[in-house]
């Protein structure tokens, strides 16, 4: 059975549970697609399907682009393999991606391009401070009173930084920023590999209302670079734990953002509710760092950090329309990644953390990272990437306000 790309168009406007899924690799999927498309190669239907679609019965369409394929299509081998893995609503896209640009309908360039695009109407609505690199260079110079926080998880951080850089994911930034930054007359500048995360970084640290000065690095390590300027590599810095004082403080300040947003939280009892209802799709993450998942997690979450699952939503979350849980022993961590998750348009939870419950160390059941395969080369990523492509990258981002207007199904508010 095929279905209508209009079909498709207003089951997402309707927030109906849909997971529309691109089959071709991913070089080939940040060409173009659907704004809400999720990408599962054919070739990793079996190690990802289950676990990325986890209800059975969620309503699938599966595409591909059989014009660029030379007519060699994925279809009909993966709707095989997703009904043999037990999936029972299994359906193609009528016309596949020819049929979605056909009906005069948006196709987003990149990976994790809704998120991209969410950052970016971030900044365009609220007009979140930023600094260029020269500027940031400029006060690095003078030794001025700043502190610089990396929003990237820590292995990108290593590969290469803004100098004097202190590795502090995405989530972990209102929890920690007053650790590195106690003091209040401190200017503290958040910044990513581009854009993103830099952008959320920053907003959330003037969301949570930290009295310092905030800003978040204009277009990142790409912006540093394409400035002549020299970026560090394998740096080590992490910013600290911080002090019980500090943890109250961002407790306090995160749950307001949270409430802001619309988030509600659960406890420990009420999520068995939520879990009971199999006409849903429940995602559970527990949103802290690797190591701080590995120490310890509640029964049945799988780790996603924070700033990751902001940034990477798709690929976490396929199934639009569906339900997210967040964990965070201490809090902030889950009521600030819930605060944004919840302007994206999802409906999220923060179940309040447990005591007494017998806590789980296995691994979060994710099948192995995925190789060089068809894997589309990020202009932010590493240190070889050519100038224009950088440039042609930030171009691109600059028109993602403009492209979510003309798409009109994202759904997206900003508080």
């Amino acid at each position: 059975m095929t279905v209508r790309p209009q079909d498709i168009r207003s089951a997402l406007l309707a927030r109906e549970e849909i997971a529309l899924i691109d089959l071709r690799e991913e070089a080939e999927f940040a060409r173009g697609h659907p704004l809400f498309a999720a990408q599962i190669p054919l070739r990793r239907i079996e190690a990802e399907a289950r676990w990325r679609i986890p209800r059975a019965d969620t309503r699938i369409v599966v595409y591909d682009d059989s014009e660029g394929l030379g007519g060699e299509g994925l279809v009909g081998p993966a709707i095989e393999q997703l009904r043999a893995l037990g999936f029972t609503q299994v359906d193609a896209l009528e016309g596949g991606l020819s049929g979605w640009r056909d009906a005069g309908y948006e196709l987003f360039e990149d990976v994790n391009s809704y998120s991209k695009a969410f950052g970016e109407l971030v900044e365009h609505r609220r007009h979140t401070p930023s600094l260029p690199a020269n500027d940031v260079q400029a006060l690095i110079d003078e030794k001025a009173d700043i502190a610089i926080l990396d929003a990237r998880r820590f292995e990108e951080y290593a590969t290469m930084s803004i100098p004097g850089g202190v590795s502090t994911p995405g989530a972990e930034l209102v929890l920690r920023a007053r650790a590195v930054a106690p003091d209040p007359d401190t200017t503290i500048i958040v910044n990513c590999a581009g854009r993103t995360r830099s952008i959320i970084g920053a907003q959330s640290l003037v969301n949570a209302g930290l009295p310092n000065r905030i800003f978040a690095l204009r277009n990142g390590t790409i912006g540093w670079t394409l400035a002549g300027q020299e970026l560090e590599t394998g740096q080590q810095r992490r910013a600290p734990a911080p002090p019980s004082p500090f943890v109250a403080e961002a407790r306090e300040k995160a749950r307001e953002v949270a409430y802001r947003a619309g988030v509600r939280r659960i406890r420990w009892d009420e999520l068995e509710h939520l879990r009971q209802d199999t006409a849903r799709t429940l995602y559970l993450y527990d949103v802290r760092l690797p190591e701080d998942f590995a120490a310890g997690h509640l029964p049945g979450f799988r780790n996603a950090q924070g700033g990751q699952l902001v940034q990477e939503t798709d690929h976490f979350a396929p199934v639009r329309g569906a339900r997210i849980v967040l964990a965070d022993d201490l809090g902030p961590r889950a009521d600030m990644t819930a605060s944004w998750l919840a302007q994206l348009g999802w409906e999220v939870f923060v179940v309040e953390w447990p005591q007494g419950v017998a806590l789980e160390t296995d691994s979060d059941g994710a099948p192995s990272p995925r190789g060089p395969e068809g894997r589309y080369k990020r202009p932010y990523e590493g240190t070889d990437n050519a100038a224009a492509a950088m440039q042609a990258y930030l171009d691109w981002e600059f028109g993602l306000v403009e492209q979510l207007r003309r798409d009109g199904t994202h759904g997206f508010y900003v508080i």
